[in-house]
């Protein structure tokens, strides 16, 4: 391509329930590792996921920190979607970090032909869809993305873009706009059809690992917070508001993803930190079994920067300030003054250990604004890598700014067995403890009733289903299944 591109960093996917004014979206999903996974490799691959992960992200909110950044090989998540007239089906990342939806196209040079995930690969194939057309250089939503008119655009010129991963991996195409087709929920397990259209990019060109074959997914689906992301596109259409939430069932490896009003559980929440690439919040205190820890303070008492929190269902395990991190570990191990440490790898620390680690370790507390309480159960923070072996789960921080200030990322290890939502109208974000394997209750608001959505009832197919009432919610449930 030869005009006007602009580089984009895409942050991390995840499985996810989104809350919406005109519509609810559900979608179950998978975890790649089943769960929390057992054995020496299964931790191995944790860890190695998240190192890439984090360059990732990092190439996103422009941080200092290594990693390859693979957008295939840190990919947790993925669903099904149908676009085109007539339909076709596309397997596609669930990314809350990006904020476009594309898919490979048609005679794409050097995109995968097949996936290990036991998948078939599709490639949307514009000429082929009656109600797909490309978007020119001076339509809305290419000012849109680029924030502002192209100064060399033309009539008849497309809009194009090209996405650089943290790896260095690319994708190239152009926007097109077609229809995406959901099933509406008309009522508790009442379905019918609807079509919404989508802006969307269509990928001619790949490098890097987005061309291999390990993990190849069609694309990927943004649900991140820019004007271009589905769900904006929808709350501009005035079908969604802008809020969403996930449930990850640690034993199973599953839950849910939606867009919709969520009427139970409810959810205490907190605010986010403003104008920041991902969802950070302010961390007020840690506690271990009652036990605060001493947090760091800024100029003048101040908030530090260093109790800055990234909440990231993308990220397998928990990263934590040098400082925070030896305190917990020490204040858990001295509950079993007895165990012998040895390292697993040269990075896990791990012990031998014979009883329920329910009963014998300290359940971790971080406390947030607004009262706001993340409890994190061991059971969770162990990892049991083989019988009786146990390795913690908690690790130091990868993550820096450019001031050198450390970050705390809590990924699906303290995020497990909850509900969180995340208000991107109110810019607020909240969880509950859940059973992620039950149901949650969908409202709709213009009639005020809610109804009743459960994983079992979502699992028996890969479709996208939404309930909607004229400009009320509408219920969207995919299954999301892992990479």
């Amino acid at each position: 391509m030869d005009t006007w591109r602009k580089q984009m960093c895409l942050g991390f996917p995840f499985l996810l329930l989104l809350c919406v004014s005109n519509a609810n979206v559900v979608f179950q999903v998978h975890h790649k590792y089943g769960g929390s996974g057992r054995g020496k490799e299964a931790l191995e691959d944790l860890r190695a996921h998240d190192s890439r992960r984090h360059g990732r992200m990092l190439a996103a909110i422009d941080l200092e920190l290594g990693g390859d950044g693979s957008p295939t090989s840190v990919a947790l998540y993925y669903t099904k979607i149908t676009i085109g007239t007539p339909p076709s089906d596309y397997h596609v990342q669930v990314d809350t970090g990006s904020d476009i939806l594309w898919v490979n196209c048609k005679n794409c040079d050097k995109c995968p032909q097949d996936s290990d995930l036991h998948i078939s690969l599709n490639q949307y194939d514009l000429t082929a869809s009656s109600t797909g057309k490309k978007i020119e250089c001076d339509q809305p939503f290419c000012e849109t993305v680029f924030g502002g008119l192209n100064p060399n655009c033309h009539a008849g010129l497309d809009c194009e873009y090209a996405i650089t991963y943290g790896d260095g991996s690319k994708t190239e195409g152009y926007f097109v706009r077609d229809n995406l087709k959901f099933d509406k929920v008309s009522g508790d397990l009442k379905l019918s059809q609807m079509n919404g259209s989508i802006a969307f990019g269509c990928s001619v060109k790949q490098s890097g690992e987005l061309g291999s074959t390990s993990q190849a997914v069609d694309g990927i689906i943004g649900f991140g917070q820019a004007n271009t992301s589905i769900l904006s596109q929808l709350a501009e259409a005035k079908k969604v508001k802008k809020v969403f939430s996930h449930c990850l069932d640690s034993k199973n490896g599953g839950g849910i993803f939606a867009v919709g009003e969520v009427a139970h559980p409810k959810v205490n929440r907190t605010s986010l930190i403003q104008n920041q690439a991902h969802y950070n919040v302010y961390l007020d205190a840690v506690d271990v079994d009652g036990h605060f820890l001493e947090l760091p303070t800024g100029f003048l008492g101040l908030v530090a920067t260093n109790r800055r929190t990234i909440i990231d269902s993308g990220t397998t395990l928990a990263y934590l300030p040098s400082d925070i991190y030896q305190q917990i570990v020490d204040t858990m191990m001295a509950k079993q003054p007895g165990l012998k440490i040895h390292m697993v790898e040269g990075q896990f620390t791990c012990f031998w250990y014979n009883d329920n680690v329910d009963n014998g370790f300290p359940v971790i507390k971080f406390h947030f604004g607004g009262s706001l309480l993340l409890p994190v159960y061991p059971h969770s923070y162990l990892f049991e890598v083989r019988d009786t072996e146990y390795c913690i789960g908690w690790q130091k921080t990868e993550m820096q700014t450019k001031d050198g200030e450390e970050l705390t990322l809590l990924g699906d290890l303290a995020l497990s067995d909850k509900l969180v939502l995340y208000d991107l109208e109110n810019q607020t974000i909240g969880w509950a403890e859940y059973n992620c394997s039950s149901s949650i209750s969908v409202k709709d608001e213009e009639s005020g009733k809610a109804y009743k959505v459960t994983a079992h009832d979502i699992s028996k197919g890969m479709k996208i289903y939404a309930f909607m009432w004229c400009i009320a919610p509408f219920l969207m449930v995919a299954q999301i299944l892992c990479l």
